[in-house]
């Protein structure tokens, strides 16, 4: 297998290499290095942006989601994922049209700008700082994990996340936003194919569709319903997160910017379906795997059932094309996430050019230390991890919302997503209780973020109407 890892290493390496040469100017504004000239079309959005989304976190973690969980998993991302599409429509024009009249450097720049506040550039960029860490760590460690199990005598797993981060901040530096791009489009094609080839392989090895179905009804029949056998899958589970997934166009920085560098309106909403069917593309497999890995490796740990469901039960091109397409997979989505914060950052820096880009771009080297560190303190519950990254975010999401929906939006929002923001990191470190009325933390954030932040909209409308008339 040795010799198919160097040869599609090599491969990948080399499009990397040439996608930093596309991608490199001399003499680039910081808008050019940060934005990418904001002038995407819809293949390379909808390349990117369905590679952000589906990471090494879906390559790894939903498999074994589907091996513990059951299929109720399919549900909690398959289903949240369609309603986002939907979603993005609406949210994509809104925002374009409120960018055109702001300007945009990025997310915490941009409601600065809306609310006229400082303090709404910091509540956003807080966020982001908060949860895209963590989030970012869960890549590296799922990779860390795969190709420790995987190659266990080779380096340790801090030593193969020290590689990709290396990799990440020289590939960044050369070639910004539009390098991550085409990063994020070779790794999304490179996912599909690795994950169906692994996907069918791993059907046929369990008897195929019927015959692995079956085996489970007699070995865990809890796997087939809701709320699976370990009762993750409740109403509040699912409700909850749903809404975290719709609003990640919202609350997670690296997507509202893709949004935004789009050429035009056909532009993303061409890219939205194709996301919608990229999304039934990638998931699918992925319950197959889970299918198998519930049929042979069902008792055993995360690292076990990926490095032999991914690796060593496979053949030799395909075992190492594995390997290739999820550090892939890692590398683009850490590039992405840590790529967000320095946009961030930026968006709300004051000065030269010059020095916003040197501030910058060493807040990403700061930025993708603490990932390094932080990774290593990660537990191996990928998916759960991602999502509370995702509902984290989306705490802030009435603000953003705000931001697009009014000329001056009200500032009462930035006091509710204060609040639910606080609650829920508290709830976190276990400060304050883990939910109440016996639902978990965030679906009970969400019982009154969201009629709250309709009554405060319903006010500022009808008020700010009754003011134009007067």
């Amino acid at each position: 297998m040795i010799g198919w890892l160097i040869f599609f290493f090599t491969l990948f390496l080399a499009s990397l290499g040439y996608a930093s040469y596309r991608s490199y100017s001399k003499n680039r504004s910081s808008d050019d290095f940060m934005l990418a000239g904001s002038n995407i079309g819809a293949i390379l959005g909808f390349l990117t942006f369905s590679a952000a989304l589906f990471s090494a976190f879906t390559f790894m973690g939903m498999p074994d989601f589907f091996r513990v969980h059951g299929v109720g998993a399919w549900i909690f991302l398959g289903l949240s994922d369609a309603l986002m599409v939907f979603f993005l429509l609406w949210f994509g024009y809104k925002l374009r049209k409120r960018a055109t009249e702001v300007g945009y450097k990025g997310v915490a720049g941009f409601v600065q700008g809306c609310f006229q506040t400082q303090w709404a550039g910091y509540l956003l960029f807080l966020s982001s700082f908060l949860f895209l860490i963590p989030y970012v760590a869960i890549q590296i460690r799922g990779i860390s994990i795969f190709l420790d199990a995987a190659f266990p005598d080779l380096i340790p797993g801090w030593g193969w996340a020290s590689l990709l981060v290396v990799l990440m901040l020289v590939y960044s530096e050369i070639g910004g936003l539009k390098a991550i791009m085409y990063s994020d489009a070779i790794q999304g094609l490179i996912m599909l194919v690795v994950i169906w080839i692994i996907g069918y392989t791993c059907l046929q090895m369990a008897g195929g569709l019927e015959a692995g179905i079956a085996k489970v009804t007699e070995s865990n029949v809890g796997l087939l319903s809701l709320p699976g056998p370990k009762g993750l899958f409740s109403s509040p589970f699912l409700i909850a997160s749903a809404i975290a997934i719709v609003m990640i166009p919202v609350s997670q920085p690296q997507f509202t910017t893709r949004l935004v560098v789009m050429k035009d309106l056909k532009s993303v909403h061409k890219m939205a379906y194709a996301v919608g069917f990229f999304a039934i593309l990638v998931i699918l497999p992925t319950a197959f795997i889970g299918l198998y890995g519930a049929v042979k490796y069902p008792d055993s740990t995360t690292a076990e059932f990926l490095s032999a469901a991914l690796l060593f039960d496979q053949a030799s091109p395909v075992a190492a094309l594995a390997v290739v397409g999820l550090f892939a997979a890692c590398l683009s989505t850490t590039n992405a996430q840590i790529f967000a914060l320095g946009t961030e950052l930026r968006s709300l820096l004051t000065g030269s050019d010059k020095k916003v880009m040197r501030i910058t771009q060493v807040a990403i080297f700061v930025f993708s230390i603490i990932v390094l560190v932080f990774s290593t303190y990660m537990s191996d519950e990928l998916v759960l991890l991602a999502r509370v990254s995702f509902a984290g975010t989306s705490m802030i999401a009435p603000v953003v919302l705000g931001a697009v929906m009014f000329k001056h939006p009200p500032k009462s929002l930035l006091f509710l997503s204060a609040f639910a923001l606080v609650y829920f990191v508290f709830s976190l470190a276990e400060l304050v209780p883990a939910g109440f009325a016996g639902l978990p933390t965030d679906a009970a954030m969400y019982l009154i973020l969201i009629p709250a932040t309709v009554i405060l909209m319903l006010i500022h409308h009808f008020s700010s109407k009754s003011s134009h008339e007067a």
